[in-house]
């Protein structure tokens, strides 16, 4: 079943890793798919693998290389290989980094940031004009060593005090259950997800994602509603 969702807010499929994720994300009508280089991750992916799965769907969706503090090296041979659309940074990465990064690679970037409380989105201004993307996800629980992925989400409300002018992704925990929920508060012009469609880490669940794509479906449907009446 084909699915026009993606005509009507950006869904980016993160952490995958077999073809047949890949073409069932693409179909159902993922945006963006992601792959993860970050070797603490379960979803993590070499690259030349990587760049194997991205050319089932090149064209398609923007191909997205996922990192977390690279050096160069790691990047020449992500860049090199995979030839993604986009990269996003999801580490400490500073303006100046993300600015080099720009420089060198002459790609677009997400820059991902975490978010518990208000204050964090003060981070934001930082990057602006640098940055061509945002992606907020939830801050890591205590112990986690993974930046992302980690299944939990943040207080939502507080997306209501970002400028209206901010493009980003939302992320942090969305599933079949809530990802509804979170688009109709939010209005987000674009959601992510990665441990929500999995039935154990590091491994996609196609049911389950279809099962995402039906509540994104009715959430975007609502948000198109409600801003034909604003």
């Amino acid at each position: 079943m084909k699915s026009n969702v993606g005509k009507s807010i950006d869904i980016k499929i993160c952490g995958l890793k077999t073809p047949e994720a890949v073409l069932r994300a693409v179909d159902l009508g993922a945006t963006h798919v992601g792959f993860i280089f970050f070797e603490k991750s379960p979803r993590n992916i070499e690259p030349a693998d990587a760049s194997g799965l991205a050319d089932l769907v090149r064209g398609r969706a923007k191909i997205v290389a996922v990192t977390v503090d690279a050096d160069n090296d790691e990047l020449d041979e992500i860049v090199s290989l995979l030839r993604p659309d986009i990269l996003q940074l999801h580490g400490k990465e500073t303006p100046e980094r993300v600015l080099t990064i720009k420089a060198v690679y002459g790609l677009p970037v997400i820059k991902a940031l975490s978010v518990r409380e208000a204050a964090d989105l003060d981070k934001v201004e930082a990057y602006a004009g640098i940055a061509d993307r945002f992606l907020f996800d939830a801050k890591p629980p205590a112990g986690s060593q993974l930046p992302g992925g980690n299944g939990v989400s943040f207080d939502w409300s507080l997306m209501d005090a970002l400028d209206g002018g901010v493009d980003y992704m939302l992320s942090g925990g969305l599933n079949k259950d809530n990802v509804e929920e979170a688009v109709t508060a939010t209005r987000a012009p674009g959601v992510d997800v990665s441990s929500g469609v999995e039935s154990a880490p590091g491994v996609k669940d196609l049911g389950r994602m279809e099962e995402f794509f039906e509540a994104l479906r009715r959430a975007t449907g609502r948000a198109v509603a409600a801003r034909s009446r604003m």
